[in-house]
């Protein structure tokens, strides 16, 4: 496919790669092991969360967050530096960033620190880019690019859930982290729809273009 296949009206997107073109499928890789290990974490940050339920679970649970947000970016390094990119790889990344934020959102909801109605903002959200991409690679194309807004939407929210589980504790730090939180909650939601409306525009576009060459 050439470029101008890929760029319809200042957008770009990435069509399905053809079968000569897949990833191996390669299981014991280092950035396997590090997504699983993702993976693994989730249940144990609910139980730190949900079972302990005291500032000293709150405070792994924040560290958890860290580590899982820093070994996200670590293994995408590992796998471009050592040629081990894979299959297994390309569904177990994105799965553990959407479980920890499924887990996260459920979590503060538990805990009533943030309303239900804003888990299902946030729902509605997802349902709506899935619906869309869902739709896009029926017609040929894998991905959209991701935009500015979106990455700085999610930069919000990760910022975010650490400090409203903060928030919520008898300290005296108690209400600087509700306040940032709650700040970077309203931001990053409001930012989350815009990019959804910014992925509709472009999926509406591409889709209004010829389907891309193989």
């Amino acid at each position: 496919m050439t470029n101008e296949d890929q760029r319809v009206t200042g957008y770009t997107a990435v069509t399905v790669p053809p079968a000569g073109d897949e990833l191996p499928d390669r299981l014991w890789t280092i950035p396997n092991l590090i997504s699983l290990a993702r993976l693994l974490g989730v249940p144990v940050f609910l139980w730190l969360v949900l079972g302990l339920r005291t500032a000293a679970g709150d405070w792994w649970a924040v560290g958890l967050l860290i580590a899982s947000g820093a070994s996200d970016w670590l293994d995408g390094k590992i796998a471009r530096a050592l040629n081990q990119q894979s299959r297994l790889g390309q569904l177990l990344d994105p799965a553990a960033d959407r479980l920890y934020i499924v887990a996260t959102v459920i979590a503060l909801a538990v805990r009533d620190i943030i309303p239900w109605w804003l888990v299902a903002v946030l729902a509605a959200r997802e349902l709506l880019m899935g619906v869309v991409l869902a739709i896009l690679r029926r017609r040929g194309w894998a991905a959209l690019a991701v935009s500015f807004v979106g990455k700085t939407a999610t930069l919000c929210l990760l910022y975010a859930f650490p400090l409203l589980f903060l928030g919520s504790h008898v300290a005296s730090y108690a209400d600087t982290a509700r306040v940032a939180g709650w700040t970077f909650v309203i931001w990053g939601s409001a930012l989350y729809w815009c990019a959804a409306l910014l992925y509709v525009v472009q999926a509406r576009r591409l889709l209004a273009a010829p389907p891309p060459r193989r």
